[in-house]
């Protein structure tokens, strides 16, 4: 089939190139469109019992969420001095007057309600909530844009801290889209200067350029499509740049060497083409599907944020495969010897058949039990910590602790008892005449740790609410405990736990019931390819593994870094909450896999190849490794300066992204590649490519041969 491919490649280069440069022209026009259709939100669990109070409180107790938050610091002054009063009256005044405002509610408005003061009587809340029809996530951070650009800071005898959803969601996603650009700025030259060291050439090292833009603006199209249907993350345009630069790089990497590879052995530049896309055009197709199967497992979480990640995962992993095996043999089809044009290192151009990877194998093969043992220790060492992880969702405190939205958020922490922007909502359907239910109910609820008031039951017609203040912030462990043991508690029938507390833990609780499913998938059709690609279900069990024991060594770097506060001085400053973000570790552990298993096949196809060629078990693991060591290495080296650069960013989620993902893939591409791969190989000798004999006749008939 893929012989075929390349055979077809080399006969219509001209057009197949064309219609690539007319299509990915298109893409990017169209794409473009996406960028102001994408949501900021996507963090809930849309089926579950928080959703439907929302729904309730929305639709029929036409109740909102304040958009923005503001604390009216008096200085030495009592919130109840007729001055502050009168000052504070005008204040609100010019709140009213931004646009999208529908209103405010203040201390002063409720008539000095003691719990919308701090408690030393000198500073009060200020609530601002926006237009009903436009209750957004756009319209929440626009409001808190201006909000925050004009009330923040001085005004007056006041000092005024903005705070609330729209205010800290526009922090992050400035303060991102700004730390993305940095990165971004840092990354690309860096990673030029290493493509031209690795290929050598000048004209070499533009060939990532055509797989990975490809991907991106092909990758934009689909995602603009998608918008039309559902909504989807803003953050996901991130990933598709990150990985789309990412796997152009691996991608182009193996099929431009193994294009000069059959060059220099003497054949002709058609039939180098087609060697290439029958070889590495091969392990390209079904190291692309593993990484598109474990991103697509994204798919299976309740929340539009991660299923977002899945959509651009799932959309430039696909592209960038397809750009990797139809133009870009089209474009070394037209280049032929050109390939080699602007020469800067000859070693990058012809490298050595027989050098220090295959040295490397060869060494570690000769003591294999002593090099798992070791490789073992160094893993589990790093993977201790994990013992330590806690899971949170993003708040204000992965902005650094300057930025002013931070800022306003520790104020609110300090001086309020109770968190009364943001309170527990019970909503019991039907609930009018069921008071002394309710009320032993609300009972329990105020003797729940973390509680700092109940509130009086509303009525809506025969619907009942109460609002419910905590002491702890919404979105921590201790807000999730409390709405756990609010909901363990007998309840009246019907009753809805709603706010941002029970948002968010159920968010968690819906993450943490899909993650086994996910796993389940992941593993079960990674196993599925590989035994395909190999015919042997060794190998899949010991790659899995393998990857398994990388990536719990990586989370356990990361709970040492983000959770027990070390290496400051190599990450940059954040704010230790002793937990870690669950979207970005479920983010980190998904990319990391996938691209695990991207360099894990590209080491098995060489040494398949040597292995089919009738070479000795050490020599194909020797050889395998000399060939695609190179390649792998460079891959990893190129990707790691990529996400490295994310480590720049103030915001600690990206921060932890950056670090995640570059440790892993450098952790994998030594210690796991480097080492355990070839020991582990020498270990089981021939025993590396058994499989029952059924499985054989099944993938006799179905599965890869040369």
């Amino acid at each position: 089939m893929f012989a075929g491919l390349g055979r077809f490649i080399v006969r219509r280069k001209k057009s197949v190139l064309i219609v690539f440069i007319i299509g990915i022209l298109a893409a990017g026009g169209v794409g473009s469109l996406a960028f102001s259709k994408l949501d900021s939100g996507g963090y809930s669990d849309l089926g579950s019992d928080s959703a439907k109070a929302y729904e309730y409180l929305t639709d029929k107790f036409k109740v909102q969420e304040p958009a923005a938050i503001l604390v009216i610091d008096t200085g030495d002054r009592n919130v109840n001095d007729p001055a502050v009063i009168a000052e504070a009256a005008a204040l609100e005044a010019q709140v009213k007057s931004v646009a999208q405002v529908d209103r405010t509610l203040s201390y002063w408005t409720t008539g000095g309600a003691p719990s919308m003061k701090a408690a030393d009587d000198k500073a009060a809340f200020l609530f601002i909530f926006s237009d009903p029809d436009s209750n957004d996530w756009a319209a929440l951070e626009k409001i808190g844009r201006e909000v925050q650009a004009k009330f923040d800071g001085k005004q007056g005898n006041f000092t005024v801290y903005a705070s609330g959803a729209g205010v800290i969601t526009h922090a992050i996603n400035n303060k991102i889209k700004e730390d993305l650009f940095l990165a971004e700025a840092i990354a690309i030259p860096l990673t030029f200067i290493l493509l031209i060291f690795v290929f050598g050439a000048m004209v070499a090292s533009a060939m990532p350029l055509v797989v990975g833009v490809s991907a991106i603006l092909g990758s934009f199209l689909i995602i603009y499509i998608l918008t039309l249907f559902t909504d989807v993350s803003v953050f996901a345009l991130n990933l598709i740049t990150g990985l789309g630069l990412g796997l152009g790089i691996d991608y182009a990497l193996l099929i431009v060497n193994r294009f000069r590879e059959e060059l220099h052995a003497g054949k002709s530049v058609d039939e180098s083409v087609v060697t290439t896309v029958a070889t590495a055009g091969k392990t390209v197709f079904y190291s692309g599907l593993t990484v598109f199967v474990t991103m697509a497992s994204l798919l299976l979480f309740p929340l539009n944020f991660l299923k977002s990640f899945g959509y651009a995962g799932v959309a430039v992993i696909s592209l960038a495969v397809l750009g990797a095996l139809i133009p870009l043999p089209a474009l070394l089809a037209i280049l032929g010897h050109k390939i080699d044009k602007g020469v800067i290192r000859k070693a990058g151009i012809v490298p050595s058949e027989d050098g220090r990877w295959a040295r490397t194998a060869r060494t570690v093969m000769k003591r294999p039990v002593p090099v798992v043992i070791g490789s073992l220790l160094i893993l589990g060492v790093l993977a201790a910590p994990i013992t330590n992880i806690a899971f949170a969702q993003v708040d204000a405190r992965v902005l650094p602790k300057s930025d002013p939205a931070a800022v306003a958020s520790t104020v609110i922490e300090d001086r309020f008892t109770g968190l009364e922007g943001s309170p527990i909502e019970v909503v019991i359907p039907n609930g009018k005449g069921k008071e002394i239910e309710i009320n032993n109910f609300l009972a329990r609820v105020q003797g729940v740790y973390g509680i700092s008031r109940v509130g009086q039951i509303e009525y809506f017609g025969n619907d009942v609410r109460v609002q419910v203040i905590s002491s702890e912030q919404s979105r921590t462990l201790d807000a999730q405990r409390i709405i756990h043991e609010i909901r363990d508690l007998p309840v009246p029938q019907g009753t809805l736990i709603g706010g941002a507390a029970a948002d968010f833990t159920d968010s968690q609780d819906g993450i943490a019931r899909t993650l086994p499913w996910a796993l389940g998938w992941i593993a079960l059709t990674v196993f599925i390819l590989l035994f395909v690609f190999t015919g042997s279900i060794i190998l899949p069990i010991k790659a899995v593994l393998l990857n398994g024991l990388s990536l719990i060594a990586t989370l356990g770097a990361v709970t040492w870094i983000f959770i027990d506060g070390h290496l400051k001085w190599l990450v940059g400053d954040f704010t230790v909450t002793g937990t870690v973000d669950t979207g970005s570790i479920i983010l980190i552990a998904v990319v990391v896999f996938g691209l695990s298993m991207d360099y894990e096949l590209f080491l098995l196809s060489r040494i398949r190849e040597e292995h089919l060629d009738g070479k000795s078990n050490i020599e194909s693991v020797a050889k395998g490794l000399q060939r695609s060591a190179r390649i792998i290495t460079a891959a990893v080296l190129l990707l790691a300066v990529v996400f490295a650069a994310f480590m720049t960013s103030g915001v600690t989620s990206i921060k932890m992204l950056g670090l995640g993902i570059s440790f892993a893939i450098l952790l994998d591409a030594t210690v796991v590649r480097g080492l355990l791969v070839p020991a582990l190989m020498r270990v089981a000798g021939d025993w590396n490519w058994w499989a029952p004999k059924p499985l054989r006749k099944l993938h006799a008939k179905f599965g890869i041969s040369e």
